[in-house]
């Protein structure tokens, strides 16, 4: 059945210039009225008593004035121009045209014929805000990403050219500086602090209209966003627009919590879900960025997914939370502190862990070589690791090429699951660095394909009992309760994942 949701987009609000388009807006303030008695008396049954004197308000709105007083000439506009690669073809006719097929390959990269490249130069405007009188400044990492020559205007008009001292991609932020003095900054708050409800202010410059200032509250805390795994987004209501990316996010202090970021759209536009970069994530790595040190990741080494209520079911979990750990990398600090697939994840630091989304972040944000308690639940039973957290692997980046193994020669069936299954070859187990498990080489309509199986995928432990051979599979499925969703870790490529199977009756 085809899903009938609109389609919605994580966007970042990079404005791209391309036109100017005005729009004006009307505004009409309705001014305050009194109404005044009668001068005139009437009937004590029709007369009505009003009180003349203003009433005072009884909800105090928060003033935004004295923050953009003070700390409004610190914010900043950024311009960044990138150079663009265009090829363009020769194809003189139209696509409808009968010759259009003779000229078709002129021009087009990677065929024969005269080519023609034009170098086109895209500009973009962001925010960022100035964190020391000495010219550093603090923006979003895609607003300058692959920038040729950035340019940082003041609220007074002065420009100058920037210099690009660092950039983090997975934490999209970026440092740069301007050969300035004096200048005036921003306070830096702590956004641990920050709790949902509490009043906001963003300010940039959306569309390009600089200076322009929103509010709104917090909507949410440590939000994970599906592109971006290590960072804690703080979710609002502010108003974000293309041209406010980078720009700071104020706390009623007046103090900087959050860099704007990406918003929730299926238009392009702002539709009441922004999501802005923790000020502290933003400042460790700026740190590093000044002290020339490389921007490091906490690396725990496990693959986790979700758990969802029928998989908590077959775990026997009170409840569908925490992180279900699919599998363990060989030699890692989670290997090395005994946590082991098909263990629960949560608590990390003292942190309860309720999805899998929340867990990269915390240990991303870790600073390698430090110790951490990972609350986990093995077997339903409630244990504490002490892990010590290492640095991400900088081979960690590469995706795993498919592998799809080679068949052995002999099959077992297993009816209760509707599955073929072959023993591992040395092949597979080198191709994949696995060292037990079984082949699945057929899949009929059944429990297997309707938890998801296909043919080359290797089922390494059903109902939390590792799996070294058909024969063993066999008779563990033989003895598994009818009607009672069952836990199965199975592995396609290199990524491995947990499923739920209810087996046939026997």
């Amino acid at each position: 059945m085809a899903n009938s949701r609109p389609k919605t987009l994580l966007k970042r609000p990079k404005l791209l210039i391309t036109a100017v388009v005005a729009a004006c807006f009307g505004f009409t303030l309705g001014a305050t009225e009194w109404a005044q008695a009668d001068a005139t008396p009437t009937s004590p049954a029709l007369s009505i008593h009003t009180n003349t004197a203003p009433q005072q308000a009884l909800v105090a709105l928060p003033d935004f004035t004295p923050i953009i007083d003070r700390y409004g000439p610190a914010v900043v506009n950024i311009s960044s121009t990138t150079n663009k690669v265009i090829h363009q073809q020769h194809n003189p006719f139209p696509p409808n045209s009968p010759f259009y097929q003779f000229f078709q390959h002129f021009g087009a990269p990677g065929q024969a014929g005269p080519s023609h490249q034009q170098h086109e130069k895209i500009q973009s405007l962001g925010s960022g805000f100035i964190i020391s009188p000495d010219g550093y400044i603090v923006t979003a990492g895609h607003v300058v990403r692959g920038a040729n020559h950035i340019v940082v205007t003041l609220t007074n008009h002065h420009a100058y050219p920037a210099k690009l001292i660092g950039l983090s991609v997975r934490y999209d932020t970026a440092l740069l500086k301007i050969d300035a003095k004096d200048l005036p900054t921003v306070p830096i708050g702590n956004s641990d602090h920050l709790k949902v409800g509490q009043w906001l202010l963003a300010v940039g410059a959306p569309f390009g209209f600089y200076n322009t200032v929103t509010q709104g509250v917090v909507s949410a805390m440590n939000r994970p966003l599906p592109d971006d795994e290590y960072i804690p987004f703080i979710q609002s209501d502010v108003p974000i627009n293309p041209g406010n990316s980078g720009g700071p996010l104020f706390n009623m202090k007046g103090q900087v919590i959050g860099i704007n970021d990406q918003i929730y759209t299926n238009s392009g536009g702002y539709m009441g879900l922004s999501f802005s970069i923790p000020i502290n994530t933003v400042m460790r790595v700026v740190q590093d960025f000044k002290d020339h040190k490389p921007i490091q990741f906490g690396y725990l080494g496990v693959e986790v997914q979700d758990v969802t209520p029928q998989m908590a079911q077959a775990l026997h979990l009170q409840e569908p939370v925490g992180a279900l750990v699919a599998s363990v990398m060989p030699g890692s600090p989670a290997a090395k502190a005994g946590i082991q697939p098909g263990d629960v994840i949560v608590t990390y630091d003292s942190k309860p862990v309720y999805n899998v989304g929340q867990l990269p972040p915390m240990v991303g944000n870790t600073v390698p070589g430090t110790h951490a308690s990972v609350g986990i639940l093995h077997h339903g039973v409630a244990e504490t690791k002490n892990v010590l957290v290492t640095a991400l692997p900088k081979n960690m980046d590469e995706q795993p090429g498919s592998t799809q193994p080679a068949a052995p020669a002999k099959t077992l069936k297993i009816s209760r699951m509707d599955i073929h299954v072959q023993n591992l070859t040395p092949d597979i187990e080198k191709q994949l660095d696995v060292h037990h498990g079984v082949v699945v080489v057929g899949v009929s309509e059944g429990p297997a394909a309707e938890a998801g199986l296909m043919p080359g995928m290797i089922i390494q432990q059903i109902n939390q009992q590792d799996v070294q051979n058909v024969s063993e599979l066999a008779h563990i499925v033989a003895g598994l309760p009818k009607d009672q969703p069952i836990p199965m870790l199975v592995r396609q490529g290199k990524a491995s994942i947990y499923v739920v199977i209810t087996p046939a009756k026997k």
